[in-house]
């Protein structure tokens, strides 16, 4: 139910309404508690009118859809140019992975870290508020289903991005251990996965991520990994979970070591990523097949057709260019 209801672009978040009964109590509950303990949405700001263990309001959480068309088939970054929408291979690879391949099979992310997806995560990460845990699992298990058909069919080692032990003893939780458990639970493929996190380990502490550049931020963690039982991996299929994928530098390391430790394969989830903004360009969702594919420059409209070329949109007409899709603006604006 939930991977149809991602497939059609509804919202994660959503629930069926509840009988009319049900739905005055719960009105009424909910005014009480707004009255008796006033507290404001973590991410509009709004105040809460709902009773919840999350501090996010329900449109927040409605709001918080899965990336549309416009990736990277590999690493799920944001496609800039025609170039990159065609291959040679049937995917869609962006500049990066086309120069350097990856040290990952694949990797997905539920939606954009600039939807509303960064504050749950921070309220799990640093401020201990557990229950966000059941629904960015719920976010994360839509993203395994996307793997569902390629995964393994025997075991797959689900593995967390590790802390150093002395931000576990603070944080008293790894933050992608408990998301990871959350969707293991959802996942299509439950009874493939199995949480491994004691396969990896984090050998020296780092500085935090924030704030430093591509470069900064693969530097601040070469090497911080190793392997704990590297028995469980050596000819097995891994899957890296991690909150964000920003630069791809941390979990393009755990990848790396896995890799070296005889993993056949490692995949990457996650339930946010960065995407790269750019004020030029808009994916734009096809309007037939015919069409390959379709970008915004410098305010023109030009699309490519099967023969390479690329013509402004204004010259193919308004019945070949079609509308731009609705997800475009809560996916990537």
């Amino acid at each position: 139910m939930q991977a149809k209801a991602a497939a059609a672009g509804l919202p994660i978040a959503s629930h069926a309404l509840p009988s009319w009964p049900r739905r005055v109590t719960g009105d009424l509950a909910g005014s009480l508690f707004a009255v008796l303990f006033p507290s404001d949405c973590r991410v509009c700001s709004e105040p809460l009118v709902r009773i919840s263990r999350l501090p996010v309001c329900q449109r927040c959480l409605d709001a918080m859809r899965p990336i549309g068309a416009g990736v990277c088939s590999v690493c799920g970054g944001r496609l800039f140019s025609a170039h990159e929408l065609s291959s040679s291979e049937g995917v869609t690879k962006c500049g990066l992975c086309r120069r350097i391949e990856p040290p990952f099979t694949r990797a997905v992310a539920f939606g954009s870290d600039q939807g509303g997806l960064r504050e749950p995560i921070h309220l799990l990460k640093y401020a201990g508020v557990r229950p966000a845990a059941n629904v960015l699992g719920r976010m994360l298990a839509e993203v395994i289903a996307q793997f569902e058909n390629e995964l393994a069919a025997d075991f797959v080692a689900v593995v967390p991005v590790p802390l150093h032990r002395a931000q576990l003893r603070e944080r008293e939780f790894n933050h992608a251990d408990l998301i990871a458990c959350a969707a293991i639970k959802l996942a299509p493929a439950s009874a493939r996965l199995r949480r491994c996190a004691e396969v990896l380990g984090r050998k020296r502490e780092t500085a935090s991520q924030t704030g430093l550049t591509s470069h900064q931020r693969r530097e601040n963690v070469r090497g911080a990994f190793g392997m704990v039982h590297p028995e469980t991996v050596r000819g097995r299929e891994m899957l890296v979970v991690a909150g964000v994928y920003t630069t791809g530098s941390a979990v393009s390391e755990c990848a790396r070591v896995l890799r070296r430790a005889g993993a056949t394969k490692v995949w990457v989830a996650t339930v946010a990523r960065t995407l790269k903004a750019s004020q030029n360009h808009v994916p734009i969702e096809l309007p037939d097949e015919g069409e390959q594919r379709r970008s915004v420059r410098g305010g023109r409209n030009f699309i490519g057709s099967g023969g390479g070329q690329l013509r402004c949109g204004s010259e193919v007409g308004a019945a070949r260019t079609g509308k731009m899709s609705a997800s475009i603006a809560a996916s990537y604006l």
